[in-house]
């Protein structure tokens, strides 16, 4: 099982990026998917989720109204659409996908992680 992110870049505050996760060795669309992020000398966070039942979404409060999950099952492949980024949104995000209908905040819970992408937004 293998879970890829790719769609990290430098990006001017206020410009837009979209993430992909794309999953091989298990269908996406059997699992929550979690966004998670890790910026330098702070804890991870889960920023965003999709469950696997009625593709209900979670936002962490930081990115709610900016940020959007969501499926491709044709391509097994999330999204995380990110526009009005900030400076504050610098980190590395990394996807991961847990074998259960809903998401959760805890880390441990996923079962599959992918390497990481890295978002810088400066000026």
């Amino acid at each position: 099982v293998q879970l890829v992110e790719s769609g990290g870049d430098l990006v001017q505050p206020g410009g837009s990026l979209r993430l992909s996760c794309v999953a091989s060795g298990i269908f996406l669309n059997y699992y929550a998917v979690a966004w998670f992020r890790q910026a330098r000398g702070k804890e991870r966070e889960r920023i965003a989720c999709i469950s696997s039942i009625d593709d209900d979404t979670y936002y962490a409060p930081s990115v709610k109204g900016r940020f959007t999950i969501s499926r491709d099952n044709a391509k097994n492949t999330v999204y995380l659409q990110m526009n009005s980024l900030k400076p504050e949104d610098t980190a590395v995000y990394y996807c991961a996908a847990r074998d259960y209908g809903l998401g959760s905040r805890y880390g441990y819970e996923y079962d599959y992680w992918g390497q990481g992408t890295q978002v810088t937004v400066s000026s």
